[in-house]
Order: C-alpha cells, then structure tokens, then sequence
C-alpha cells in the first residue's frame, strides 16, 4: 500500500495554510508556506513561489525539502505553494497578451497580485523583509505564468523553473497564417526584450508530455517549443550548464509523478549551498 503523503511528520520543515484575500483576483487564495528552521535569520533564507501549489502535496514536498536539507543539498528554502482558482487558464499566461482563444485574459490580474499582494503578505508573516533572493517556478501553464512574470519582473527574480511548460501559447491558431518565428507569445516576448544576466532558468520537458506535432518534424511540440526558447536565450548570451539547466526525460509525461522526479534536481541546481 503506497504511504498517504498527507501524513509525512515532516522533521525540518513545518507547513502553514492561509487563506489570502485578493483585491486583484476578486477571490480568496490559498496559499501554502513551506517554512526552514532559519527563518529567523533575516538574508539567510532564500523564497521560491510555486505556481499550481495544490500539487505538491501530492510529491510529497515537504518530504522531498526534509530529504535535502538533512543530506546538505539546498540552502535554507522558503517555499510558498499557490494554489490555482478556478479560473485558472484565465489567470495563468502571459500578461497583456491573451492566447488566440482568449485565454489568460487575467494573467495581468495574477502578475499584480504576486508582485503587490502575495510578496507583501508573505515578508509579514514570516518577519523577512529581506529574502537573500526571489525565485518562481510552475508546472504546465503555471510555468508558463511563472516564467512570464519572471521575466516582466526580472529586477526581483533570479531562478525560474518551468516544468512541461505550455510554451506553446499562440496568438494565432494554426489554421490562421500561423508562425512559429512571430506566433509563440512567450518566445517573441523574450527575443525582443532586454538581457537580465543574473536569470538562472531551469526548464523540463517529457518526450510523453504529449503527442501534437505541428511542423512535422518528429518532435513533439512541448519539446520543440522548450528547444526553441533556450535557443533564443543563448542568442542573448545565456548559457547551458552556467545559467540555463534542461532535463528532457525519454519517458516523461505531463504529470505531478514526472515533475516530482525532477523538481529535487532543480532545488539542488538553484538552492545548492554556497551557490
């Protein structure tokens, strides 16, 4: 019989729920706090956001931190889950910039509430008004989101995890004239703005995460579309090994099981101490 990972009797990291009162969103968000023994130690302590929050506990995640704190991998690691509305593909996206069915029309909306509700909200129930850095990572279309408002907010970031990310967001359908090199928001967003060096970016793609093939060319989009976009950051000077991590799984899938075997391999490449 597999162990409820609800039961965990975490021995490091304890765990809070609260619910948080959105003027951006119209809702109440629950949000997730994964807390280190040091966050008593303002500038020790390292915040990473997690979009789509109501699936770690099915990793189990505070499992996973117990494990790499006690064996030394990561750094002192606040970690906050966000957990997705009902709203979701309205709320995750790119912001200012809705897909071509109209989805992520609230993306601005999300992006406001991380930067002027969510940040505030969590310096003052954990009494750190300095986080020795920010990071934000998501699974599917909240790696989308957190990659997107990474990168609109770069001056507060410096890791991004995107795991399956829907990199595939359009603003055109692909009955509509639709190009690769001007069609795909994220992908245009990135290669036409600045260059943020201190950007770490850790991205997975499973060679199951779906079965679409849009070019042709053998490769499934997912990973075609993650391929492309690290393309476009080491044409800006980004490079693998150094700033950019990539984990393509032969047989990954878009699924909790397949991120969860990933995500310890990014909280060690981002948080490792000394780092």
């Amino acid at each position: 019989m597999q162990a409820d990972p609800q039961k965990y009797e975490a021995t490091l990291y304890r765990m809070e729920s609260h619910l948080l009162a959105s003027g951006s969103l119209g809702r109440e968000v629950t949000i997730d706090m994964y807390l280190p023994p040091a966050m008593d130690k303002p500038g020790l302590v390292s915040l990473l956001l997690i979009n789509d929050g109501q699936d770690l506990s099915s990793m189990p995640f505070r499992k996973m931190l117990d494990e790499l704190a006690e064996t030394g991998r990561i750094r002192p690691l606040c970690c906050i889950g966000i957990h997705a509305g009902p709203d979701r593909t309205h709320e995750y996206g790119t912001a200012g910039i809705p897909d071509y069915m109209g989805r992520g029309v609230r993306a601005r909306d999300y992006s406001q509430f991380v930067m002027r509700e969510l940040l505030p909200f969590i310096r003052r129930r954990t009494a750190s008004h300095h986080f020795r850095d920010k990071s934000i990572c998501g699974f599917s279309l909240g790696g989308l989101s957190a990659l997107d408002i990474a990168w609109c907010h770069a001056h507060e970031f410096r890791h991004i995890g995107v795991f399956s990310g829907s990199l595939w967001w359009r603003s055109r359908s692909l009955e509509d004239d639709y190009l690769e090199d001007r069609d795909r928001i994220i992908h245009d967003r990135i290669r036409s703005g600045g260059a943020f060096p201190w950007l770490k970016f850790y991205f997975e793609a499973g060679m199951l995460d779906e079965t679409a093939d849009r070019n042709g060319n053998g490769v499934i989009d997912s990973v075609d579309d993650t391929r492309d976009l690290i393309t476009i950051l080491q044409a800006k000077g980004y490079r693998s090994g150094r700033d950019i991590r990539y984990r393509e799984l032969s047989d990954g899938r878009h699924d909790v099981a397949t991120w969860a075997r990933c995500f310890p391999d990014f909280l060690g490449w981002a948080f490792a101490p000394g780092a």
